[in-house]
């Protein structure tokens, strides 16, 4: 569903002059599979993403989603996938329930069958209380969860969530862990890049870190195991980085 060749992005900054965001990254992503991307603040999780959802444009390498390549075919990678950016994607003037008709028409969702599938998305994620309140009256979780349905509303074969559970209370992060694992069991590819170590070793059928721009390793959490001689990914990911666990350097 997800294939992505040597797929490479180098930006030009004033100060640093050339910086290499990603370099020669490749992998798959499959169908009832959920992919994390991990990695530090600034290692090239965002720009992978970004990529895959046609907001850049690679320099170098390429990648195909559902088949259509991102760099030929953008307009019909964006109708095949839901992205949910860091930003949300939400328009404070309008409520879920307007911002989900929108889009869902941008999506080429009409009448009976939209309302049925915004419904369908107000439910699933616990929205009716406030589908029909602004969006800039809404808490955090709520514009996320709006987010969230935005990105789905067009019932897209392949999710990219960039951080889908960032500064959420528990509640909420639980309810969404329950709906990307739903996406997963109806058929959706689904990759999501996160920080919390718990949420990815619970959630993801398959795991990459990437560091400096670069992929480390991508495999399950028992390839990851055994390539650090780790066990809970925390010690996997600072290990893949090279950074030593301080609770062992304390008993050593």
């Amino acid at each position: 569903m997800i294939r992505v060749e040597s797929l490479s992005k180098t930006f030009h900054d004033k100060k640093r002059g050339e910086v290499h965001a990603l370099e020669s990254v490749s992998l798959e992503v499959h169908p009832r599979e959920i992919f994390g991307v991990l990695g530090p603040n600034g290692a090239g999780k965002t720009t992978l993403l970004r990529l895959l959802a046609t907001v850049l444009a690679p320099t170098g390498g390429t990648a195909s989603i559902n088949g259509y390549d991102i760099v030929r075919e953008p307009a019909k990678v964006r109708a095949s996938i839901g992205f949910l950016s860091g930003d949300m994607g939400l328009y404070g003037r309008l409520t879920p329930r307007e911002i989900l008709r929108l889009f869902g028409e941008l999506g080429g969702m009409r009448g009976g069958a939209l309302e049925s599938r915004i419904a369908e998305m107000v439910a699933l994620l616990e929205m009716q209380s406030y589908a029909d309140t602004r969006a800039d009256k809404l808490s955090t979780g709520m514009r996320q969860r709006a987010a969230i349905a935005r990105a789905m509303v067009h019932d897209p074969p392949v999710l990219i969530l960039d951080e889908p559970s960032y500064g959420l209370d528990v509640p909420t992060a639980r309810l969404i862990e329950k709906f990307i694992l739903d996406a997963r069991n109806r058929g959706k590819c689904i990759v999501f890049s996160t920080h919390v170590m718990e949420e990815a070793e619970y959630l993801c059928d398959r795991i990459a870190v990437i560091h400096e721009g670069r992929l480390r390793i991508t495999g399950t959490m028992e390839d990851l195991r055994a390539a650090t001689g780790k066990t809970r990914l925390r010690e996997i990911f600072l290990n893949l980085l090279g950074i030593p666990d301080t609770r062992m350097e304390a008993h050593a």
